[in-house]
């Protein structure tokens, strides 16, 4: 009788074992469905806390959070989850999201910062940017830059100093951070820019430079020309006749109607390359690795002048009356030919 009774305890004993087992298999694979694609794990949060938590939101019961404790005590590991923001999907089960978040495989968020855009521009776009804390005014954007000692005075403006390119982050991270990344980033290209000019290159520093390359950047939509942009505006800086060109008087306006008048080119604001020789006082736009090297190696030409056909392309001239007669066909849609 008593060999019986063992037995039948012993049977009993290895079906709950193995109904067990199954169960913790079952959490180990089936899907939790959470809802959202990103979950915050805060700071000192537990694995049992969490199991909790789902079960209050009806996602578990209460036998899989008695399970999920000998899950750990079998794999001691899943108890060590790590705050942050993670990318999750319904199909994740409880075990899964666990291992997730010991990893401490948190979420990556992008930014990217845009050729050509002003400064403006970006930090409007950056104060949207998901889980990025927004920390920033005027005075910390100069408080950001770091100028190398060689290449002259500091900006005044931040305009331009930051450098175009995707730039990624983790929850919470600060907009600042980002600011200096692309700022050091934008040093290191200029610098390896700026060895790149030849002896007779008529800009005299790093920030002139960039300045050259902004206007390279909104001016040369078709990246092959940018080359041959650079050598028209050089050829201009060497002879001492102005730039005149058209983004430099619109980035001076205030509140620009969207079409260029007369009244615009005559404004004298510092930045209007049409009243004002030389380049103007700092960059108008972010600038792309391209445009510095076009700025520091321009084509070699005797070309004076460029108007655009309409399809991203330009028409260069070496004289003002081929110039005058590539307007009337492309501007005034005078055909003479």
């Amino acid at each position: 009788m008593l060999r019986r009774l063992v037995i039948l305890a012993l049977s009993l004993l290895f079906l709950g074992s193995v109904l067990i087992y199954n169960k913790m298999q079952q959490l180990a694979v089936q899907p939790l469905q959470l809802t959202d694609t990103l979950f915050t794990v805060p700071a000192g949060a537990s694995a049992l806390g969490l199991c909790r938590q789902w079960q209050r939101q009806q996602l578990l019961d209460e036998q899989d959070c008695h399970l999920l404790r000998l899950t750990i005590w079998l794999q001691p590991e899943l108890s060590a989850v790590r705050a942050g923001t993670y990318r999750v999907s319904a199909d994740l089960s409880l075990v899964q999201l666990l291992e997730l978040f010991a990893r401490g495989e948190v979420a990556q968020f992008a930014f990217t910062w845009r050729e050509g855009e002003t400064l403006q521009q970006t930090l409007e776009r950056l104060q949207q940017a998901d889980y990025l804390q927004y920390d920033l005014d005027e005075q910390q954007l100069l408080h950001l830059l770091r100028w190398p000692d060689d290449w002259g005075p500091m900006p005044e403006v931040a305009e331009g100093l930051f450098f175009p390119e995707t730039y990624f982050y983790t929850a919470h991270s600060r907009a600042s951070q980002l600011l200096s990344r692309a700022h050091q980033s934008l040093l290191q290209h200029l610098a390896a820019s700026w060895h790149l000019r030849s002896l007779d290159h008529p800009l005299e520093t790093p920030y002139e430079l960039l300045i050259l390359a902004s206007i390279i950047e909104k001016e040369a939509g078709h990246e092959p020309e940018k080359p041959l942009v650079s050598s028209v505006f050089v050829n201009r800086l060497r002879s001492n006749m102005r730039l005149q060109t058209d983004p430099t008087v619109i980035y001076g306006l205030e509140n620009f109607s969207g079409r260029i008048t007369r009244a615009d080119l005559n404004n004298p604001h510092p930045y209007n390359t049409y009243r004002h020789h030389g380049l103007p006082p700092g960059p108008i736009a972010s600038v792309s690795r391209s445009s510095l090297q076009a700025a520091a190696e321009p084509a070699e030409t005797t070309l004076y002048y460029f108007v655009s056909r309409g399809d991203g392309t330009h028409v260069f001239s070496e004289t003002l009356q081929e110039h005058n007669a590539a307007v009337r066909r492309y501007i005034l849609g005078q055909n003479n030919e």
